[in-house]
């Protein structure tokens, strides 16, 4: 989810900060299991939040261990492993490829062609790693697809509604967001729902400049001269996290709920914050 959902470590107690890694690393070991090397490719610290989330929700059984690897060879690290790990694990893989081909869409990068193509094959059926019972990925994967198309298809269009393109990667992510279809299906739908939508303004925002530069489609192309565009870009972001922390305080989730609250109410804004400053900093540069 392009790096803006993490925690923001510094507001974090230690034991805390143990356990959020400790996630991190499961949620690796999972990707490295499950679809190999170029699926550990894909790790971020953004589908850690959906698989503590998850575990937390569903109070999912642990396996914790420790190991070593190729980053930290010295020393073993805490590894926590739930169903969910391997669920975020196959959903952070299969959000990752289709990232990267629209990536391939967007600007026939070579490098991101391969690397689309060697997570296909990570996927591909005849492989049987996304089969689980209890989970139809099949359907996740169309679901993923089709919205991912219709995005697609729009900003070759030139879509200026932002409300229409930030609403469908707010279902994609949605769809994520729901493992099962039970009594918590339509809150965590509505916090992927709104995580959606505050992650495709934030880094709409944040390749604005690029985009301009290189001709490439931006939704706020059209308006970023507008008064007070930081403002609104800003209160916008604010009321997606204010709807996404809504839903997800309405769950029973006790077991790692600081690590949760960190992640939405602080977290997420630590890409903002540096985006912000940028673009401000080249604003002036531009005045002077």
């Amino acid at each position: 989810m392009f790096g803006y959902v993490t925690a923001l470590r510094q507001e974090l107690k230690i034991k805390d900060f143990d356990i959020y890694q400790a996630y991190y690393c499961g949620l690796c070991r999972s990707l490295k299991t499950r679809h190999g090397i170029s699926g550990q490719m894909t790790l971020t610290y953004d589908m850690t939040f959906l698989a503590i989330l998850l575990s937390a929700l569903y109070e999912a059984e642990k396996t914790e261990e420790t190991h070593r690897c190729m980053v930290h060879p010295a020393k073993k690290h805490r590894v926590v492993q739930t169903v969910y790990t391997d669920y975020a694990a196959d959903m952070n893989l299969l959000l990752a490829y289709y990232k990267a081909k629209d990536d391939w869409n967007d600007d026939h990068s070579l490098l991101k062609l391969a690397f689309s193509k060697m997570i296909r094959r990570q996927t591909s059926p005849r492989r049987n790693i996304l089969a689980q019972d209890f989970i139809r990925y099949d359907e996740k994967a169309r679901t993923v697809a089709g919205l991912l198309d219709e995005l697609s298809a729009r900003e070759k269009n030139n879509e200026t509604d932002l409300d229409t393109m930030a609403g469908i990667f707010g279902k994609i992510i949605a769809a994520l967001f729901e493992p099962h279809k039970d009594l918590w299906s339509p809150s965590l739908r509505k916090i992927g729902f709104f995580l959606g939508k505050f992650i495709y303004i934030l880094d709409a925002y944040e390749d604005l400049e690029q985009d301009r530069r290189r001709g490439r489609y931006n939704p706020f192309l059209l308006s970023e001269d507008k008064e007070d565009f930081d403002g609104q870009i800003h209160s916008m972001l604010t009321m997606m996290i204010a709807e996404a922390t809504k839903e997800f305080e309405y769950l029973p989730i006790l077991e790692n709920a600081e690590i949760l609250r960190n992640i939405m109410y602080a977290g997420v804004w630590q890409k903002y914050y540096i985006i912000r400053e940028k673009r401000l900093g080249v604003q002036n540069e531009r005045s002077v």
